[in-house]
Formats: C-alpha cells, structure tokens, sequence
C-alpha cells in the first residue's frame, strides 16, 4: 500500500496529486522531487509505480519478493539501494530485519519497506523539519535512510556487547557455569550475531561505491558534493562490522570455554565416583573371600576374627579416603 505521497520543493513540503505520472511531472517541472513511500505493496498496486517511474523489472521483481542482500545496482533511468534495518527486542533478546529498497531517480524517489524495522517514517519526519538538507534533493533522502539504519546499527552493537558480557559472567561464575541452559543460551546468542552480520556486513561495498569519487567511481544520481557524507556512513558500518566481528569471536571463545569447564566437572564427577566405587571394592572383596564355604580358611575358628576383619576393613576405608581425599580425587 502506498503510505505516504508528497512532492517538495525547496525543501518544503506540498501534497503530492493522486495521479503519479502529474505527480512526476509537477515535480520536475518546478525543480523539486516526489517522494513515494510503499510498505509491501501487492504485484499490482506496484506495477503502476514501476510503470510511471520506469523502473528496471530486475529491480522491481526484487523490491516485490524481498529477502535480498544490502545491495548498490545502478540502472539506466534509476538506481536502486536495498537496506536491512535491524531491530533489537530486549525483552526476547532478539534481533530481527526487516527490509528497505530505495529507487532514486533525477526527480523521485520510492521507497519500499518490508517487515516492521525501518526508519522512514522517523527520517521523513525528521528531514521536513530540515528543509535546507531536505532542499538538496532525492540524495538527501538517500542518505538520510542510510544514516539512520547504520546509526540504529550501533545501538544494536551496544545491546548485543552488555549481552555477551551477561553470558561471559555467567558461564566463568562459580555457581552457575555449569548450567544445563547456558549452553543453548550461547548457541542462540550467536544466532542473533549471524543475523545482525547478515545485514550489516554485505552493505559497506554499496556504501563505498556511493562515497567514491572520480569517473570510475561515481555513481548516476547521487550529488558529488554528497560524496563526504557517504563516506561518514561508510566509516560508521565499518566500525559495526569490526564489533560484528568481535563479537562473534568472543562468543566462540566463550562456548568453547563453557565446553571446557563441562568437560573438567565431568572429568571431576568421573573422579569421584571412582574413588567412592574402590573404596566399596575393599570391603567387598574381603567380605567375599570370607563369605566362600571353606572349612580350612585362615583364623576361620579364631574367636575375634569378626571383629578383626570389620576392623581391617574399617582401616582400609579410612587409608583410602584420606589417599583420595590429598590427591583432590574427593
């Protein structure tokens, strides 16, 4: 469905027509631009916006399917820019994408929004209350969108560190960090990790096409003077990406420690109940060779020979625990 409709011009916002083909027209005719925003528009509801915009069909199939990569194509009438907002849910301790494609052409731009995470409602807002950037044209909306979905980055970089130092005081305490649950807590942190990754790692080569600068790296419909912008965005993900990055590695380091400490208390459980199991072998062994029907054993007829035997065995016991015991086995 087709959200928001609107044309500006010098920065100021004027309700665009309902017709968008006038729409277009009006904007380009007084020097501004239509801004169309869509949020999971039907095949058919975007076929008009396709036709009236002449969008690419390779471009219009993806915004339609989703499920795309952050991605930079360039076509002869458009450019098209594919986006992955990340939402952070504390509760659940999640993370979840959702998904925004930019159409950018000489005098309009169309959004296309998938899933609940995205920042356009709250860039549009932000950018009519700035009409000197706004003025600069349909690449101050594109980054604009780009600004805000990699600074939403950041903040779900922050989450996602005080989470991974809960699960790092949680699997070295010495309470709790053998956990039959921690394991799987773990396991799934590290899902939330792969799929932050997946959003923001594919995006730094679209954001670098769009800072680079000269013939062989200029990209149609993007203002040069934007150029240092673009590259500030570009520095930001490389930073998200660097603490993607660390992350993950920390929590590998953190499982494989966990499996560690398992592994030890196991080896310690193994321990102890070897011990305990030769400490029973002793008496039963004595009490089995006295229990075997023989007339001719050993101090057999001897008036004390009961309590001597408990007595050995009692001994025996107190030598092997104090043995077990000093070699840390108990």
């Amino acid at each position: 469905m087709i959200v928001d409709c609107a044309i500006y011009r010098d920065g100021q916002r004027a309700q665009g027509p309902e017709d968008l083909s006038d729409a277009l027209a009006e904007a380009r005719g007084a020097g501004g631009f239509v801004w169309i925003g869509l949020h999971e528009p039907s095949e058919t509801e975007f076929d008009l916006v396709a036709e009236e915009f002449a969008l690419h069909p390779l471009a219009v199939e993806d915004a339609l399917k989703a499920h795309q990569r952050p991605k930079l194509e360039t076509y002869e009438d458009s450019l098209f820019l594919v986006l992955k907002p990340v939402f952070y849910e504390p509760q659940s301790d999640t993370v979840s994408t959702g998904e925004v494609m930019i159409f950018l052409g000489d005098s309009f731009v169309v959004t296309v929004r998938h899933g609940e995470a995205g920042p356009l409602k709250t860039v549009r807002r932000r950018l009519e209350q700035e009409p000197e950037l706004l003025a600069k044209g349909p690449t101050s909306v594109l980054y604009a969108i780009a600004d805000a979905t990699v600074d939403h980055y950041l903040e779900v970089a922050t989450e996602l560190q005080t989470d991974l130092e809960e699960l790092e005081a949680e699997v070295f305490s010495p309470d709790d960090g053998g956990s039959r649950h921690t394991a799987s807590r773990i396991y799934n942190f590290k899902r939330q990790v792969l799929e932050f990754r997946r959003a923001t790692g594919p995006l730094a080569a679209p954001l670098n096409r769009l800072a680079a600068s000269g013939p062989l790296g200029s990209v149609p419909f993007v203002n040069d003077k934007a150029r240092p912008f673009f590259r500030d965005v570009h520095d930001h993900v490389t930073r998200v990406n660097e603490s993607v990055e660390a992350l993950d590695r920390l929590v590998s380091d953190i499982l494989s420690a966990h499996l560690a400490q398992m592994s030890v208390r196991q080896n310690d459980d193994m321990r102890k109940i070897s011990a305990w199991a030769a400490m029973a072998a002793v008496p039963t062994m004595i009490a089995g060779v006295y229990g075997m029907n023989f007339d001719h054993m050993p101090e057999l007829r001897w008036e004390w020979a009961y309590p001597a035997v408990i007595a050995l065995m009692a001994v025996l016991e107190v030598l092997l625990y104090r043995l077990f015991k000093r070699r840390g086995w108990l």
